[in-house]
């Protein structure tokens, strides 16, 4: 099985997801964006932490569908662009800086342009 470069494996990462706790899982979306043994397996993970309560798993997460851009150079992007559209009105700034970060990754990586709200 892979190793992420910490020393994790996708059933490490697995059994994290499952304890759901926050100061753990917040980790999680850069470790399998970073170097993914599993772009897809990468993808779902940080599209299952976006919509988590925890505003640092959230935000982290979305910042990983940007790194997956760079290291994937690919994303089911029927997927990936509704959940950054709403990262981007997140009520948590953390989440929205994040975002934007990741919108900016899709459009140099992937050429892609993610709509971002009016101001």
């Amino acid at each position: 099985m892979p190793l992420f470069q910490n020393g994790w494996t996708k059933g490490d990462i697995e059994t994290a997801i499952g304890r759901d706790r926050p100061d753990e899982l917040l980790h999680v979306p850069i470790m399998v964006s970073m170097d993914p043994p599993d772009c897809a397996w990468a993808e779902a993970v940080c599209l299952s932490l976006a919509r988590h309560p925890h505003v640092n798993v959230r935000g982290n997460a979305v910042l990983g569908l940007g790194h997956l851009a760079r290291t994937c150079g690919r994303l089911d992007l029927s997927a990936v662009v509704p959940v950054l559209c709403a990262a981007l009105k997140d009520p948590a700034p953390y989440v929205r800086d994040q975002a934007e970060t990741a919108a900016d990754d899709l459009s140099h990586f992937l050429d892609i342009v993610v709509p971002r709200p009016f101001s």
